[in-house]
């Protein structure tokens, strides 16, 4: 029974992860875009600094004297730290692997776009060498997980051998 229910964690678990690979391409483009978009916010704001003789630091400490700038401010110390996020993300996401990714769970963090990306994502049937190699690995921490949490569970109702 313990190896039933293993086997079906098993299955379970590759059929979650074989939908990582596609999942994780999915979520490179929005990261991709999401740089892309800061990029060009982030150029404009420099511009507009270099335009007015100040660097970044300066034109951002300039933005002062109302509430309103105060809350802009912030928003663009955010947006620039953000693309610092996002483009340090984006460049490791590239030069790993569709397997490696799976082990980089860190370097999908950012809420907005995990989000975005789950709401528009819809499951496939893994039919990439990626795919199988990702359904085993889910099959294997599935099977695991299913086998350790019944074990643990099973072990105070195990006979004891007498000696």
């Amino acid at each position: 029974m313990l190896r039933l229910l293993a086997f079906v964690g098993g299955l379970a678990g590759a059929g979650t992860l074989s939908q990582f690979p596609e999942f994780s391409q999915q979520y490179l483009q929005r990261l991709g875009g999401q740089v892309d978009a800061l990029a060009a916010v982030t150029a404009d704001f420099d511009a507009s600094a270099e335009k007015a003789g100040m660097d970044r630091e300066r034109a951002l400490a300039s933005m002062t004297g109302t509430e309103f700038l105060g809350f802009r401010q912030e928003d663009m110390r955010n947006a620039f730290a953000r693309f610092e996020r996002l483009t340090g993300d984006l460049t490791l996401l590239r030069a790993a692997g569709p397997v490696e990714r799976v082990f980089m769970p860190q370097r999908f963090a950012d809420t907005e776009l995990f989000q975005a990306t789950l709401a528009e994502f819809k499951p496939a049937v893994p039919v990439t060498l990626t795919g199988v190699t990702t359904a085993g690995i889910g099959f294997l921490g599935g099977w695991a997980a299913v086998m350790g949490l019944l074990t643990l569970v099973a072990t105070p109702f195990r006979r004891r051998a007498p000696r």
